[in-house]
Parts: structure tokens; sequence; C-alpha cells
């Protein structure tokens, strides 16, 4: 039995909720927390581009679907939360182990540096991992971007793992 390195990449966006409906009181959900400043982002779920994004990823490592199949068989049934749709990506590792996780957001609104300890431990507690192996960082991108202008918001998740090979 051998054990590889292996990474994968997972990218999400969402525009936010128009302002004609942002007054249906949808929350802006980030990495598992609720984020105050912005209205939420729309989508069949509960749009939260940053889980969204770590579904994409462990689906990169595991090369099993999660959105876009899974996930929208969840939607359909009522569950919209996206804590669900990463504990089923994560069911998918039978022979990986998360080891570290990175995630670069981009977002001209709200402002999100307040927040990121409290998703860094949100999204620990979900995936299993200390703190310390999730990191977090935020970008308005200079508004080069409909993300950075304020129109949505973006996320990559880098996800490290090893892979358990059998001989």
């Amino acid at each position: 039995m051998s054990v590889i390195s292996i990474t994968a990449l997972g990218q999400d966006s969402h525009r936010f909720v128009p302002e004609t409906e942002a007054a249906t009181g949808k929350p802006l959900l980030l990495g598992g927390i609720e984020i105050c400043g912005a209205p939420g982002l729309a989508g069949n779920s509960d749009a939260d581009v940053v889980l969204h994004a770590l579904c994409n990823a462990i689906s990169g490592l595991s090369a099993q679907p999660i959105l876009g199949k899974r996930a929208d068989e969840l939607c359909r049934s009522g569950i919209a939360d996206s804590k669900v749709y990463v504990r089923e990506a994560l069911d998918t590792l039978s022979d990986i182990r998360l080891l570290h996780l990175s995630f670069s957001i981009e977002a001209g609104r709200p402002y999100l540096s307040d927040s990121i300890a409290d998703m860094r431990e949100a999204i620990a507690a979900l995936v299993g991992l200390p703190p310390a192996s999730v990191a977090i960082t935020a970008t308005s991108g200079e508004n080069l971007t409909p993300f950075g202008r304020g129109e949505g918001i973006q996320c990559f998740c880098l996800a490290s793992a090893e892979k358990t090979l059998t001989d």
C-alpha cells in the first residue's frame, strides 16, 4: 500500500439576488456562516459560493460529481443547505484524506476580513480539519470583474489531500 499527494481546484460564483427580490430576506451565507452587509446570492440553494467551491474541489479529488447532480437532487427534495452538499461530497472520499484547504474569495461587497476567522472555524468543523489547515483570503480584485464591482461573489478552493493506493 502506498500514499500519494493529490490536489484539486474548485470554483463557484453567484450573482446577488436582484434588488427587487432582496426584500425577501434571503441571507448571505459564506463558508457556512451568515454575513451582514449585502443581500443573499441568487441560486436554487442557499448559494454559499465558498461551500460550493469546496464541493467542486472535493469532486476533483474523488472524481465524483456533487454539484449539478447530487446537490440538484437534494434541492428538488427541499434541501438547500450547502453544508449537506459538503457532507455528501466528503462521503466520496473513501480512500482520500483531506490535509489542507485554501480559499480565495473575490467580492466588491461586503467587507469580509472581519468574518474570515469565523468562516475558517465553521469550515474546519464541517470537514474535520483544524482551523490552521483552512486558509481564506478575500480581495475586491480592484473592481476589474463583475465580482469586484459588487455584482456577485466568486470563490476558488484548492484542496490538498493524500490518497491511499492499494498495490
